[in-house]
């Protein structure tokens, strides 16, 4: 059971309830009817079974003048009932988001525009980087720039130092804008379901340096990236979002890679945007992502 994430939560409003649970008859009549007594009005109900894993998972979006605590109150009886791994959220509520990344700017700076010009649901209340190449851009923005650099000697201390700022920050979720560096394993378990990375949609054809100059070098015809949550598999974590983009052999390898920053800054952000918006639940290695 997640509390509200802001000193004013007990305040009313609007609510988005997630949740779920084996699939049997009557969640929804519950779930619905324990919102009605809570004197809330439904604005949008999203529902999902897996037939074959047998789970049910639902997004329910309320307004209400109900207090946070009085709607957690009536929903604790159907909780204990049909056994729910559920969230209770304030709708709009900036997810605190702390971004790593390395020399590119594609992305960050895609966030950074997003999030100011008010697109997208989160607050940042810092940046890591193992360089000082986006340092300006932080500035820029007026958000706290943390320089930690990584060698395979320091590796343990630069997460231990990442890890710090997430607790002193009270980060919600972490975002990896083509931050080039490997989390450890045990960083990913204790980051699992709040860290999101992107990458190239070559993997595992392309691996290592200048991705998109091995893909022009193939022919390849089809360019796309992948947003997923970050996990100890490396880029193999629950994917949120893809995309894909067709290019052809009149374009150069540098128009692949221009077109490939692109996407990946696209995917990432409507990534971004989904998990703040507490449309994404996850299902095993999978996801489902309510629209």
């Amino acid at each position: 059971m997640t509390e509200p994430n802001s000193p004013s939560a007990h305040a009313p409003g609007g609510y988005v309830l997630t949740l779920s649970c084996a699939d049997q008859p009557g969640i929804v009549h519950a779930v619905s009817g324990s919102l009605l007594e809570a004197g809330c009005n439904i604005t949008d109900s999203q529902q999902y079974g897996n037939p074959d894993t047998g789970t049910f998972f639902m997004r329910v979006a309320v307004e209400t003048t109900t207090s946070f605590s009085r709607v957690r109150e009536h929903l604790d009886g159907v909780a204990e009932q049909f056994s729910l791994n559920w969230q209770l959220h304030r709708a709009g509520s900036p997810v605190r988001t702390l971004i790593l990344a390395s020399k590119a700017a594609h992305c960050i700076n895609d966030l950074l525009f997003l999030q100011r010009s008010g697109t997208l649901p989160i607050e940042i209340p810092a940046i890591v980087s193992n360089h000082r190449d986006l340092q300006p851009l932080a500035e820029f923005y007026g958000i706290p720039f943390y320089y930690i650099p990584v060698t395979p000697d320091t590796k343990a201390e630069a997460e231990a130092a990442l890890l710090e700022l997430v607790a002193e920050h009270e980060v919600e979720l972490v975002v990896l804008a083509r931050y080039m560096q490997v989390l450890s394993d045990g960083l990913c378990r204790h980051l699992e379901g709040r860290a999101i990375n992107i990458h190239h949609s070559f993997l595992p054809s392309f691996k290592g340096a200048k991705p998109y100059h091995q893909a022009h070098a193939r022919g390849v015809k089809i360019i796309g990236a992948t947003a997923h949550y970050v996990t100890a598999t490396l880029d193999e974590g629950p994917i949120i979002e893809q995309e894909v983009i067709r290019v052809s052999h009149g374009h150069s390898a540098e128009k692949f890679v221009s077109v490939g920053r692109a996407v990946e800054a696209r995917t990432l952000a409507q990534a971004v945007q989904w998990h703040a918006e507490h449309r994404v639940l996850l299902d095993g290695t999978r996801t489902v992502v309510f629209d």
